[in-house]
Order: structure tokens, then sequence, then C-alpha cells
């Protein structure tokens, strides 16, 4: 047969294969035959192929799968597609790497409507199911008139015919007690819940124990289904609620006692998004477990009798106070303990009652002020719904002052639970204020939610720069870097992404007044509808000069100008927000002018592009200056 190659004569360069225009109003599964061969051992840049999904209206391109690893064998790789209205494309990119020797090649792309997860076995693929190997006893493929087993082995399931395939695991090779064979599905990549459903048979002289087990990216198993003793001369159904919110795997486990165990042989793996039950019960949604405060508490409440603990407040854009983490002029929530009248436990703020025996990720921001020592002044406790035990999951230990700072926790219990934010003073001389906004839950552990291709269109400057670049004019140019600027009085303190990360910026003092620094996109895919553009700039010092957005079409030589700020703004960190639309290929330029000082220090991160209208409007796309009202505290 035939397959496809990357030309490795090109130093450098990407290879790009793209697909016609696709469309697929059901659920279907893309499986990659490919390979990727190097004779050398280890690269410090290996070569990769990646997959993309190109979808209409979209200008960035999705990351669905992407490999480095060599082997020298075919391997497989299953990627589950949702169901869409919109037309699609998918991409396949191989990039060289620095390695001469390497090369990358497919065998096969094929498209199938249905789930990675279901199987017949009828292709020699076995849909991307793997055995993991064992010396003993392992799953193989049985069926099409092959008589090489000692068992007497069934017909199929599916044509119900000796030449239709199964998979099946034999006890005649088993040396010691307690032998395990493991069938592993291909882990799924988008949330999926409902029905999974088998055929198996199960013929046993000793005890054969069958389990299905769900695998999580951190190895945790949980059981889902077991076989009971009955015996199975024919093939029987099982049927299994299935619930996956995040990447997992299926595994079929044979557990033999004996070598005179017997045999278990499955058939027809299939899936349905409908419960086998007809429990009808809605899914947890993890959006409804959080809160950015802009409007109410949205689900959490306080205990009455603690008193006032946390109150909802608002600070208006000034040069001192910094405001809230969502937009840097909305609503947070503050802890002021220097109101209590006794030292001691005073704020407890209680979230949403959490379903047991899902993995969480909750992920909040911070900040305080006028604590001496900042060591357990706010904590995060696991309330469960006993109300018996209260277990410390996060106390702060040490922060930079006033910068909101990004907390990050996994959890997983057994039992319904709640989350309790506790802020509190030791002793009435060192009473401070705690401040508390943007909290999120997510399902999955969050170093597996790192794991995850990042959402395309973003930046958050963590890594290296994204799609911009510099355009080198005189002096001026942007700068990444973590932590507070050199110069006083001017310049964050802090990245907006997690308090102590990266964030790009222009150093004022290398700088002569009025020169220019810009960062420039790379060409962006134009579509037809309104695109939003969300960023957050820095714009604090006395001296502080221009930052503006211009969008510059392809074959023009304009810039159009979409947003600009002159002068100094706030301490905080604020949201940016424009629309624009551009139906041909296009760029966008943020560009910085020094101001009149030092003390101009600009500075931008977290910036994301969607498809789509803006969801808010900014009242205000040109302005200049501050205020008057600069220092009020409203609550």
């Amino acid at each position: 047969g035939h397959y496809i190659s990357v030309d490795t004569s090109y130093e450098g360069e990407k290879a790009v294969l793209s697909s016609p225009d696709l469309y697929s109003e059901e659920w279907s599964c893309v499986r990659l035959i490919y390979q990727i061969a190097t004779t050398s051992d280890t690269s410090p840049d290996p070569a990769r192929l990646n997959l993309y999904l190109r979808q209409e209206g979209e200008s960035f391109d999705r990351l669905l799968w992407s490999a480095k690893e060599p082997s020298d064998s075919w391997l497989i790789a299953s990627l589950d597609l949702k169901n869409s209205t919109k037309k699609y494309k998918l991409v396949l990119e191989g990039e060289m790497g620095q390695d001469k020797s390497t090369s990358i090649a497919v065998f096969e792309i094929k498209i199938t409507s249905g789930y990675c997860m279901e199987c017949d076995f009828e292709e020699n693929h076995l849909c991307g199911y793997v055995n993991r190997w064992n010396p003993n006893v392992n799953w193989f493929v049985g069926g099409g008139n092959i008589r090489n087993s000692q068992s007497i082995l069934p017909k199929d399931h599916t044509f119900n015919s000796v030449l239709g395939h199964y998979m099946y695991v034999d006890s005649v090779y088993v040396k010691h007690f307690q032998e395990v064979a493991q069938l592993i599905s291909p882990r799924t990549t988008a949330p999926v819940s409902g029905c999974l459903s088998f055929y198996y048979q199960l013929k046993q002289e000793s005890s054969i124990v069958f389990t299905v087990y769900l695998r999580d990216m951190s190895g945790f198993y949980e059981e889902i289904w077991r076989t009971d003793s009955a015996l199975n001369a024919d093939w029987a159904l099982a049927e299994v609620d299935f619930n996956a919110p995040y990447p997992m795997e299926v595994i079929f486990e044979v557990a033999f006692n004996s070598a005179k165990g017997g045999y278990v042989a499955l058939d027809d793996i299939s899936f349905s998004p409908v419960y086998c039950s007809n429990k009808t019960g809605t899914p947890f949604n993890p959006a409804n477990a959080g809160c950015n405060f802009e409007e109410d508490l949205c689900n959490f409440y306080q205990d009455q009798k603690d008193g006032p603990g946390w109150s909802r407040v608002k600070v208006k854009r000034n040069v001192y106070r910094a405001g809230d983490h969502t937009t840097g002029f909305g609503y947070y929530l503050l802890a002021n303990t220097k109101f209590t009248s006794q030292p001691g436990y005073i704020g407890r703020l209680y979230g949403p009652t959490l379903p047991g025996n899902l993995q969480f990720c909750l992920r909040f921001y911070y900040a305080l002020y006028g604590f001496f020592k900042m060591s357990g002044t706010l904590a995060v406790y696991i309330f469960e719904e006993n109300h018996v035990v209260q277990e410390k999951i996060w106390s702060v230990l040490d922060s930079p002052k006033g910068v909101w700072t990004q907390a990050e926790i996994s959890f997983k219990k057994p039992m319904p639970c709640k989350v309790v934010f506790v802020s509190w003073c030791k002793s009435f001389w060192d009473c401070g204020l705690v401040a508390l906004d943007d909290v999120s839950l997510s399902l999955g552990s969050c170093q597996a939610a790192d794991l995850l291709l990042p959402s395309p269109g973003e930046c958050t400057f963590e890594k290296d720069e994204c799609v911009f670049t510099q355009k080198k004019r005189g002096r001026g140019s942007w700068h990444r870097k973590r932590g507070p600027t050199p110069t006083s009085y001017t310049g964050p303190k802090g990245d907006h992404t997690t308090g102590v990360g990266y964030y790009m910026y222009i150093e004022a003092s290398n700088m002569v007044y009025g020169q220019r620094a810009y960062l420039v996109s790379r060409s962006l895919r134009g579509t037809s509808g309104k695109q939003c553009l969300t960023f957050f700039y820095h714009m604090y010092g006395a001296g502080t000069g221009l930052l503006s957005v211009y969008l510059k079409k392809e074959g023009d030589d304009e810039e159009i100008p979409l947003w600009r700020r002159t002068g100094e703004q706030s301490i905080s960190w604020l949201r940016g927000l424009i629309e624009y639309e551009s139906d041909t290929n296009y760029q966008i330029i943020f560009e910085a002018i020094r101001g009149v000082s030092i003390r101009s220090d600009t500075a931008i991160d977290d910036i994301l592009f969607q498809a789509g209208p803006c969801l808010e409007v900014e009242e205000i796309q040109f302005s200049s200056g501050y205020p008057d009202s600069l220092n009020e505290i409203e609550y």
C-alpha cells in the first residue's frame, strides 16, 4: 500500500496537508495511523505531528492532537469530534525540528460516525484498543476461522458467524494466582456521558473476575461494572452508565485464579449518549459553582451567625488601591478583619454543594493587605455533607502584598461536599484585609487541565509571545517580564494571569519621550462576522503615554485604530474589549508610546481572540486621563 510522508529537504518549514470541507452533524471519530521514525536517541527539538480542526468562522485553528514520540511501528490515534452544524477542515501539520534523520509518515486517515470507544473488532486496527502485554495472559483477536486456541471458542456476535471477529482472553497459560489481562480503549478526547454496552461470554471452571474500570490521566481507577458469577454459555449484554467529563480510558480486565479458569470473550462495544437506566439527572455543571461577584454572590452564601464576614465591594479606578481581578473596575469580596470585635474565626463563605466521586480543580484569586504575618489569614476547607468532617485543603503561606494571586487546588471526595473560604485574624493587633475574586471550578485535576491543549487565540505570555512578534523601529521594544518593573511608582507588581507569571511591557527608562514600541500578531484568517478581542492593560505612573490597538488588513497600508488610552489609568490591571470585523486576512497591532517621564511603564497581558460579538460592550473606546473621584471605595 501507499503512505504519505513529510519531505525533509526543506529545513525549518512546516508541511501542511488539509482535508476538503467536512460536515458532520453526528458525533464522529477520526482515526489516524502514523509513525514518527528517527535514528538519533534524543533531540532538543524533536519532530512533531499535529492535527488541527479549522472551523468555519474562526480565525484560529484548534489543536486536537499532537505527537512527538518516535516509534518503530505504526501507531494509531483516535480522536472524538463533537457534532457541529458548521463546516470544518482537518489540517495535518508535520514539523521537522532540528533532526535530519527523522521521518514523519501517515498511512491512513479515517473519519467514521460514532464514538471512538465503539468497536466490533472486525478491522485490523481494532479501533485503537490495545492489550497491555503480560508474559502469560493476554487479550487476542478470536474468530475469522482461527482455530489455534485450546478452548472451543464461540461464533462472534457481530455476524453470528465463524468468520466474524471478537476479543478473547484464555486461561491456558496462567502461571500465577491472580493473573490479569487488560484491554484498554482509546482515551476520550471530548466530554461524554451516557450508556456503554457490550456483549460478553464467560466460560469458567474456577473463579474468573471480569471487571470494567475507568482510568483518568492521573492513573486513578474507578470500577463501573463486574460480572456476577452466573455462567453464560451464550453472548450476554452488559450495560453500564458511563460519565467521562475529562479524558478517560475504559479498561476491560480479567483476573484468573488458575490455568483451568476458562475464557472470557468480548464483542460489539457501543455507546449511546443517553443513560441506560432511565435516570434523567442533569449532569453537574461546574460553571454554577464559580463566581466573579460582578452581579451578586452567585451560589455562595454566608452563615448569619458569623457576623458580617465578607462584603461585596467595588473600587473606582484610582492610583492607590487595586480594583477587582475580573475587569479592574468591577466587584470583588472583601473580608475586613479590622471591624470584628473578637480575634479568631470570622468570615466563612460557603460554596454550593458539589457531587461526590468526581475529581475537581478549584481556582481562585486572592489579595492580602495590611497583615504583618500572612500565613493562615485565608484558608479553604472542604465541608462534607454529613457536617462532621471539615478538612483544610489549602491555606495562604506568603504572597506579594496587594497582588491578585491565583491558587489552584485539586480534590476528590466520596461524599457530596462544599468548599468553604475562611478568613481570620489571629490577634487583634494583626488584622488586615483579605480580598477574593474569580472563583472557578472545573472537572478533572488541575494538573490534567494544564496538560490540555490551550484554547486557540489565547495568549498569557507564560511560555512565549504566542502569535506576536516585535516590529523594531528605533530603540522601543516590548519586554517579557515577571514580577515588578524596575522603576518605582510605575508598572505592575505582578502579571494578571497568576500574579507570579509573565506579562509584556515597555521599559520607559530605555526609551525617549514619544518613542513607539510595536507588538504585531502574525497574519490571522479573515472571517465573515464579528470578532471579539479581550486583553488586560496596565497604565500606572504619572508620566504614562499612550496605548493603542490597530487593525491592519492584508494588502492595505493603512492601520485602522480600534482602541486607545492616554495617560495614567489605574494601579490595577484593567480589561479592554474590542469588537471588530475583517473578511480578509489581517494583523492586530499593539502600539505603546512612552510618555513624558520614566514613570510610564505600560504593560499588557492575557490577550484572547474569540469568534462572535463581544458579550459586553466597553463604554469608551478612546479616552484620556482618569476621573477626579480617585480614591473612593464603594461598599
